[in-house]
């Protein structure tokens, strides 16, 4: 089943955050049937550096392959803005295409842009984002890579011109709408009281951030057809090893850390050591 098919069977579809094969691997195995290569996830962890627009397409191109190698789930990745004008957005759109990308989001911020709960944001013109999804369907080689249309006007020009700029949007050939930060659920409802039943729409649960937590069934029945958690693996891993670098420094030992990591047989067998070895073993002589 497609993306694209699975969208619109009226069941919400959770797609958490991945930066790498390994989190990626680790999220099939529990059973997700879609996967979101987060732009924030990687700054964080590739660059160890906050999400304002430090990533770059071949970056993110370089991730998704190597995701897209070792998973077999369709994988929405953040395209930021294009990383330029509607040429920059075109070329950013066959690069990930041909990584094996099955979505691209694409935002209206200004670039280099910064998270969409962060402060200070600044945007194109509506026509203009207009034109870059334009350009992205034009170059697209498959219509079942979707185009994820974002705006953050919500925190920029209001509630009102965030829905105008999504009806825009969707009026260029999004395939999707993504309302950035709305920030009470009576938002969340103006959003789909407008939208559903038009289009699939996104809702991002950022723990911490401009949206109140809402889960899954909550969102579904709310209208939303799609619900990312894209930060939320990062902000776990990092408190994990926070106290797994603490518990180190202090003892010398990881010892009093072992119930909370796996062993050398227990990691083995999460990335399918002993498969891959049987595996090999097939074509030898």
């Amino acid at each position: 089943m497609t993306l694209k098919s699975r969208l619109g069977t009226g069941k919400i579809l959770v797609a958490p955050g991945v930066y790498d094969g390994l989190t990626a691997a680790i999220a099939q195995a529990a059973g997700f049937e879609a996967l979101y290569l987060s732009g924030a996830a990687l700054a964080y962890t590739r660059l160890g550096r906050p999400d304002i627009g430090l990533t770059s397409a071949t970056e993110m191109a370089d991730t998704m392959a190597l995701i897209a190698d070792r998973v077999e789930l369709p994988v929405i990745i953040d395209a930021d803005t294009g990383f330029g004008n509607a040429l920059n957005a075109q070329r950013t759109m066959r690069q990930y295409e041909r990584a094996g990308a099955a979505a691209l989001q694409i935002e209206d911020q200004t670039y280099p842009k910064r998270c969409g709960h962060l402060k200070d944001k600044t945007l194109i013109s509506a026509a203009e984002m207009a034109g870059k999804i334009r350009a992205m369907t034009d170059a697209r080689r498959s219509e079942d890579t979707l185009i994820v249309a974002r705006t953050d006007a919500i925190a920029v020009e209001g509630f009102g011109a965030a829905t105008d700029r999504a009806e825009a949007y969707l009026e260029a050939g999004a395939d999707v709408l993504f309302i950035e930060a709305p920030r009470t659920r009576a938002q969340l409802q103006e959003i789909t009281a407008q939208f559903k039943g038009r289009v699939p729409l996104l809702a991002n649960m950022v723990e911490g951030g401009a949206t109140p937590m809402h889960g899954a069934g909550d969102l579904e029945t709310l209208g939303f057809s799609l619900v990312i958690f894209p930060g939320g693996i990062v902000r776990a891993l990092a408190r994990t090893a926070q106290d797994y670098y603490a518990s180190l420094a202090t003892h010398g030992t990881n010892a009093p850390f072992a119930g909370r990591m796996h062993d050398f047989d227990g990691l083995n067998e999460v990335i399918g050591t002993t498969e891959m070895l049987a595996r090999s073993k097939t074509y030898e002589d």
